[in-house]
């Protein structure tokens, strides 16, 4: 059993234990956070690699309720943005040591700006110098982000719905219910993935979602090229009918999030017109027909909005087993490093002077 499979494997437990301390013992940091974002004038959501995916899932929690969030990755919001004195920054990342977040707190100081820390370390810098860390504890992953992902994902939900007065022990017990559900599901979705024909080698893949389901689809692109090592491509459902589905040929393949109440009839025509025109498509959502799939992974119900918690579980497990049968080690990176802590290229120990070019 690989790495990744055994951190995949263990994420309905790790997430229900966050989900207890959120709302238990450090619901009073969630709260103080929440009332530095009710006052803030500005609101910036930002992380980078899969922290921004999980960032990019949380916005529509924010927006949804009428509270607007400026989005931007870490990198983009430190060299091309400045913050007026009023404004907030919620940050999401696992070590809280990479290169663009110890800048962006270095920025924040500077500009007046007030940092809200989600991140999975004690020891990096955004637990220590941000104005309100909030620290998710859990053993780190092997390689690739599982679960410092959703961990994050969860605490900014958390913060929030806790910002917009919609956090509640309602919430808690359908969360708590629908992890309970994932955590039972993972067999079934396990035998999926090891009998369709959906993953093939070699095949050109191409993911698709909105609104809160909308990070689960980049975040699944990223674990095509960190665990498979192809390169996989993602987009808003609605961007790609315009212009982007061009490109769709025989036997390419695409994953579909499905949302539970919004634009839901829309995207299961999306998914059944892919099918007809050759590609073969995975489905991932709650009630779906059928025929809205060659591969259709059935999720637990959440909460209004809160589907990306555990609509990307199939999609990990779905990269795990396309790795095995590629013949390509998912827990081992080729050039990346685990933390990146540095802007200058891609490989160690190649970073040019300052005013060189390489």
């Amino acid at each position: 059993m690989t790495n990744f499979l055994k951190d995949i494997l263990r994420q309905p437990a790790e997430l229900r234990r966050c989900l207890d301390r959120l709302a238990g013992a450090d619901n009073a940091r969630v709260e103080e956070a929440a009332a530095a974002l009710r006052g803030a004038g500005n609101i910036y959501l930002t992380g980078i690699g899969s922290s921004w995916h999980a960032a990019i899932n949380v916005a529509s929690l924010f927006q949804r309720r009428g509270l607007p969030v400026a989005m931007q990755d870490a990198a983009e919001l430190l060299h091309f943005t400045r913050f007026a004195p009023d404004s907030v920054v919620l940050v999401l990342s696992r070590s809280g040591k990479s290169a663009e977040i110890v800048g962006l707190l270095s920025k924040a100081r500077h500009e007046g700006a007030t940092v809200i820390g989600l991140t999975n370390s004690y020891d990096g810098l955004l637990a220590r110098e941000a104005n309100i860390p909030i620290c998710v504890p859990l053993a780190l992953d092997h390689g690739i982000s599982v679960n410092t992902y959703s961990s994050l994902a969860l605490a900014a939900g958390v913060v929030a719905e806790t910002t917009v007065h919609c956090f509640n022990s309602e919430v808690v017990a359908g969360l708590s219910h629908a992890l309970a559900g994932a955590g039972t599901a993972l067999s079934q979705w396990r035998e999926q993935v090891e009998e369709s024909r959906w993953l093939e080698p070699g095949a050109s893949y191409y993911f698709l979602g909105r609104g809160s389901s909308l990070g689960s689809c980049y975040e699944a692109r990223l674990l095509w090229e960190e665990g498979v090592k192809s390169a996989a491509s993602a987009m808003g459902t609605g961007a790609f009918r315009h212009g982007p589905q061009e490109m769709v040929a025989v036997g390419s393949r695409f994953g579909v999030w499905i949302d539970a109440r919004e634009m839901r009839e829309q995207d299961i025509a999306v998914a059944r017109d892919l099918r007809k025109l050759g590609a073969q498509v995975m489905t991932i959502g709650t009630d779906l027909p059928a025929d809205s799939g060659d591969l259709v992974f059935e999720v637990p119900g959440t909460p209004y909005g809160w589907q990306f918690l555990i609509d990307i579980v199939p999609a990990q497990l779905a990269s795990e087993r396309l790795a095995r049968i590629s013949g390509v080690d998912c827990d081992s990176f080729r050039t990346c490093s685990y933390i990146i802590e540095d802007e200058h290229g891609l490989l160690a120990g190649e970073a040019a002077a300052p005013g060189e070019l390489k």
